[in-house]
């Protein structure tokens, strides 16, 4: 449920509803806006008819019901689309962000070449796997923590913030000692003891959809990272499992749209996995920005053909720089910017 506070309420008559929710073994959560606060209530919905009573109260406007089995994730709950930043880095307003670097840390010198590279093209944070989760079990699985080591020095030497996945709950410490934002992969996108830790972190989680999770299992997903606390949440769409066999994956562009009504979180579009080929990636690129995504996270590699993930799909810096200089105009046209 929500409780809309009238507008012009003061802090105490925001605090003594807080207090109230609290006494009936209610969670509160604050939505501010220009004009009035909303407060999400998140509980046992066995008990909720005794919140109704807040009614009566001056400085509530009303009590509603959210219909939507994501509570604190919907727009109901909070109206105004949500900002936040990475670092210096906005994220959910006017700017588009992009995120782009190789699949897999690989080696320093990969990495470093690949950082500078997307820097110079136009890069506002650094993507790269320390922890490689692989359909095969003799594919590279990732540098891990020396991954994670070369990465925090990647980020020093250009200034990006990173983004990197993080796999299991006992590694999500080690992990947010490096990185700024926590990837939750698509294969992780419902283990839900993975989803509790890493939003008791503190760090902004950037969460895949998962190749056969529907728009709300997604949702929900996000959900209990909202409601452990972490209310910096990025959903990204990366392609989900169709009968088509042309792409990698079905990139699903109709989901941000959907998702912009449904919720309030930003939404990011990865035009690398969703397609699976180099070639593919600039359009569907371009596609996602018109389909209203706040950002993108794009793999790049300075020698895709001796990648040792993903090879196919990334970008060469040359192709990303230019993809960049594509976007602007097109951005612009859109209203925000790059």
């Amino acid at each position: 449920m929500i409780i809309i506070m009238k507008p012009g309420s003061t802090e105490a008559d925001i605090d003594d509803v807080c207090r109230r929710v609290a006494d009936f073994g209610f969670r509160t959560h604050l939505s501010r806006g220009e004009v009035r606060t909303i407060i999400g209530v998140v509980g046992d919905d066995r008990a909720k008819e005794q919140l109704l009573a807040l009614q009566a109260l001056d400085a509530v406007e009303g009590v509603v019901r959210i219909l939507q089995p994501f509570k604190l994730a919907s727009r109901e709950a909070h109206p105004e689309s949500t900002q936040f930043k990475i670092g210096d880095v906005p994220v959910g307003g006017r700017q588009i962000v992009v995120m782009a670097g190789p699949c897999a840390v690989e080696s320093r010198p990969q990495l470093l070449a690949v950082a500078e590279a997307v820097k110079e093209g136009g890069a506002h944070i650094l993507r790269g796997g320390a922890f490689k989760p692989r359909t095969s079990p003799y594919a590279f699985q990732g540098l891990e923590e020396e991954g994670l080591a070369l990465l925090s020095e990647a980020s020093r030497k250009t200034g990006l913030p990173v983004v990197t996945e993080v796999m299991e709950p006992d590694k999500v410490e080690v992990v947010a000692e490096h990185a700024d934002v926590l990837q939750i992969g698509a294969r992780n996108v419902q283990n839900f003891s993975l989803l509790k830790r890493v939003a008791e972190c503190g760090k902004p989680v950037l969460l895949k959809r998962g190749m056969s999770t529907s728009i709300q299992e997604w949702l929900l997903s996000a959900e209990y990272v909202l409601a452990g606390g972490n209310p910096n949440v990025i959903l990204c769409e990366r392609g989900i499992r169709t009968f088509e066999t042309a792409t990698r994956y079905t990139l699903d562009l109709n989901a941000i749209p959907v998702v912009k009504k449904l919720s309030h979180l930003p939404v990011f579009v990865d035009p690398s996995h969703g397609t699976g080929h180099w070639e593919y990636v600039a359009a569907m690129a371009r596609a996602g920005l018109a389909a209203g995504a706040d950002g993108l996270i794009i793999e790049v590699h300075n020698k895709p053909e001796e990648a040792l993930s993903d090879g196919p799909q990334s970008l060469k810096p040359d192709r990303f720089a230019a993809l960049m200089r594509e976007l602007r105009p097109l951005a612009e046209v859109l209203g925000r910017s790059l």
